[in-house]
């Protein structure tokens, strides 16, 4: 291409990755230039597979796939021994065994062979029913003669990002629960439970790995499925230790404990790290600190580049911090996470009340700092979105009893006095007297309707 820059490029590799530029190999698909030089560096510099075919079985899962007539397809890498049809094989990690129905490589289709041995990678088929069965980084061996220990580096996957999904018309309640069952079987790490709420009616409690992990589970439910559904504000599993040292975990503002059970709340912190252009530092850096962000660490990885470092919430990550990153970057920025630990909080349950009801859906768990200005956002798209009355309409935030927020809805105005024209100004009066009575009493017995529009706005975060 006329913009590439080859010589840039060598500085950055050596400078961010930490790789001998020298070693390179000009290459261009369009062109033809370089393709038998990659094949002979593969094999010179790429060593072969290690392993030997008289030990036992030891063979990594990388992945799984699911087949509507075979089952689970389990793609692995065999380090030691072979495994044939008729084997019958044993998840280290879960215990559980199956009789090997197929294997064989991956080639432009999948290629049945009589065996898989030391150094080969393929498939396995062996009547797996579900996805879930099969976890990613788990060693199979044989049952009859089993290896001494587990390949390293496994890692149970857990969900750190919750959120709530619905469906928008009731009657697609069924139609939901069977799509998630059905995208389930090809996600292992995706979970979810049955939930209810007084405003969205039925639909289920799901977890994620994190917010690319939440975003292809909704476009895939709304592209494949055809479905149209409603996701809550998602939110973090936070850890309370209460006053006899009973450790719990909460996910939902509606198991959320009383308050004065509580010792100390803690929520979980993210490492993250950004790559920006060095002329948007000082914007990332205060949007960072606006998120509670500590420990900073700043490094330059080349001319005009910038490597940034913090830890902060993940509950603040998950809210709108991307999008705003995106913002200040222009789209400059790239932004990576991962989970460090847990660390104590001052956490509180703010609720919304409309009219003095709480509305259990408009629930959060927030850090104390950030309830106000959350409640006030909350309020605010509330007062847009409820249709008036003929009485005024309180909406508040509150933590506890404590009112921390509230707009009010003001009352339509009928003119009782328009019939009176001249006369004792006291007639006006025991009209108004009259009509104020009547507002009193309809607001004491009155209930407020809130319309789906107004949840949605709620959920919807600062910047949508």
């Amino acid at each position: 291409m006329p913009s590439a820059d080859i010589d840039r490029v060598l500085e950055e590799i050596d400078s961010e990755l930490g790789l001998d530029p020298d070693t390179h190999i000009k290459c261009s698909a369009k062109e033809g230039i370089g393709i038998e030089e990659i094949l002979e560096a593969i094999i010179e510099r790429i060593p072969p597979p290690k392993g030997d075919v008289s030990n036992p079985l030891a063979a990594l899962i990388f992945d799984a796939k699911y087949d509507s007539f075979r089952g689970t397809i389990i793609h692995c890498r065999v380090f030691e021994g072979s495994v044939r049809a008729g084997d019958i094989i044993k998840f280290m990690y879960n215990g559980t065994t199956y009789k090997v129905e197929e294997v064989g490589h991956f080639l432009l289709i999948r290629t049945k062979r009589d065996e898989l041995s030391a150094g080969e990678v393929g498939y396995i088929i062996a009547g797996v029913k579900t996805v879930a069965d099969v976890r990613t980084g788990d060693t199979i061996t044989l049952q009859t003669r089993p290896c001494s220990q587990p390949l390293p580096g496994f890692k149970e996957v857990k969900p750190v990002v919750f959120a709530s999904i619905y469906p928008i018309a009731s009657d697609d309640y069924q139609d939901l629960a069977d799509s998630l069952e059905k995208y389930k079987l090809n996600d292992a790490s995706f979970i979810y439970e049955k939930d209810s709420s007084a405003a969205l009616g039925q639909g289920f409690r799901c977890g994620f790995l994190g917010l690319l992990h939440l975003d292809i589970v909704q476009e895939r439910l709304e592209r494949e499925f055809n479905l149209s559904i409603i996701l809550s504000v998602p939110s973090v599993r936070y850890r309370f230790t209460l006053k006899d040292n009973t450790v719990i975990y909460v996910d939902n503002p509606a198991h959320y404990p009383d308050p004065a059970e509580i010792d100390k709340g803690e929520e979980p912190y993210i490492r993250a790290a950004m790559m920006l252009p060095e002329r948007y530092l000082g914007t990332v850096m205060k949007l960072c600190m606006e998120k509670r962000g500590v420990n900073s660490n700043m490094t330059y990885t080349g001319p005009g580049r910038v490597e940034l470092s913090y830890e902060m919430p993940l509950a603040e990550v998950i809210f709108d911090f991307y999008d705003r990153f995106k913002s200040v970057t222009q789209g400059y920025g790239s932004f990576d996470y991962d989970i460090i630990d847990y660390r104590e909080s001052n956490l509180v349950l703010m609720d919304i009340l409309v009219n003095g009801e709480k509305v259990d859906a408009l629930s959060q768990i927030v850090h104390r700092e950030r309830a106000r200005s959350r409640a006030l956002l909350a309020c605010d798209r509330l007062k847009d979105e409820i249709p008036r009355q003929m009485f005024k309409i309180a909406i508040q935030g509150a933590i506890g009893g404590e009112i921390i927020a509230r707009s009010t809805i003001s009352a339509f105005r009928k003119d009782v006095t328009a019939k009176c024209y001249g006369g004792d100004i006291t007639r006006k009066r025991k009209l108004l007297e009259k009509q104020k009575a009547g507002k009193k009493r309809m607001k004491m017995i009155g209930s407020v309707s809130i319309p789906q529009s107004a949840f949605l706005a709620v959920l919807k975060s600062d910047n949508d």
